[in-house]
């Protein structure tokens, strides 16, 4: 167990953060060396694993473990470490592009298969490292030095991408929402199997703003929905807003106009086994609607590490340990000439 006199300090390293001035990127770094005290985990246990991108710098600047790795592979560095030494807890930190353009493959798989690792992907919907081109996960339309007529690509929702390789643990907050994200952060690492936490992260230089129509302080109350397992989906200044689902849609209702009751309101159920609502609830978004966040998907599964380590004993029950010189040396080996 971790030192309970461990603090913020003891997780922050000496390197010189450099990432532009006003970048959401610090805020979710602040979060996390915050959080890191209370998890209840040594700090030798912690290994931070990043690809290519303004994010993945994440690694230099906490005072644990860490691998900057290729673009997009930080998912496969993970899972030969998990695979390998189960007792770490094992951090991803990638970005909409690093995590969903060329890592994408990785992506999908490493979620599929439920690998007890956290993954953290701070979505700015541009990439900012090469200055400014659009992302997989930027709006049809955008204009930028790559797409200088705006974007024709449709966007990956990388929630509802989540949904479809069926993650175990699917989440999303705001870099600026610190209290908010460090305890989605904070059950992401209690839970067992893959977590995946979407991070929106405001780029300041390339693509400011992209969030604040919702992430404002100001507006908060009225545009986003904080997901609370057990509880009515209200939102609003007065908690009088709601979803419910009519024909199969979520549609908007308030609380005691037409009739409506309170109980006429969606109830949250990060459990369930069926995705359809968190599907539904992945593809909303402002202005049509208010902007979920918090758990969308909590539910447990064998992990893909505990399956491979008990096909590893089970093989070593029958056949005995493994001998490295004999398999060299043995009749399945060939010669290149």
């Amino acid at each position: 167990m971790a030192s309970t006199t461990l603090t913020r300090k003891d997780f922050a390293s000496d390197q010189e953060v450099r990432w532009c001035p006003g970048c959401g990127d610090y805020a979710i770094l602040a979060s996390m060396q915050r959080l890191a005290p209370s998890l209840g985990i040594a700090k030798e246990k912690f290994v931070f694993i990043s690809g290519i991108g303004c994010s993945s710098r994440f690694p230099y600047y906490m005072n644990t473990y860490g691998f900057h790795t290729i673009h997009g592979r930080a998912m496969t560095i993970a899972t030969g470490l998990k695979c390998t030494r189960p007792d770490l807890s094992v951090w991803v930190i990638t970005g909409d592009g690093d995590g969903l353009s060329i890592g994408g493959n990785h992506f999908i798989h490493t979620l599929r298969r439920n690998l007890d690792i956290n993954i953290l992907l701070f979505n700015n919907r541009i990439y900012g490292l090469t200055k400014g081109q659009y992302s997989p996960t930027s709006e049809q339309g955008k204009k930028t030095k790559s797409t200088p007529m705006g974007s024709i690509d449709y966007p990956v929702n990388a929630l509802s991408l989540a949904l479809a390789s069926e993650a175990t643990f699917i989440a999303r907050s705001i870099d600026v929402y610190s209290n908010h994200l460090q305890e989605v952060i904070r059950q992401a690492a209690a839970h067992r199997g893959v977590s995946f936490v979407e991070i929106y992260q405001n780029c300041n230089i390339f693509n400011d703003g992209a969030f604040s129509a919702f992430s404002e302080r100001d507006v908060r109350n009225e545009r986003l929905l904080e997901l609370e397992d057990g509880r009515p989906m209200l939102f609003g200044k007065e908690k009088r807003e709601g979803i419910r689902i009519q024909g199969g849609k979520p549609e908007v209702i308030k609380v005691g106009q037409a009739g409506v009751r309170e109980q006429d309101v969606l109830v949250h159920d990060a459990a369930t086994a069926n995705m359809t609502i968190p599907f539904l609830l992945s593809r909303m978004d402002y202005p049509d609607f208010p902007v979920p966040i918090g758990v969308f998907r909590r539910v447990e599964r064998p992990t893909y590490d505990e399956l491979l380590q008990g096909q590893i004993n089970t093989v070593k029950k029958q056949k005995g340990a493994g001998d490295i010189v004999k398999l060299l040396k043995g009749s399945q080996t060939w010669e290149v000439h």
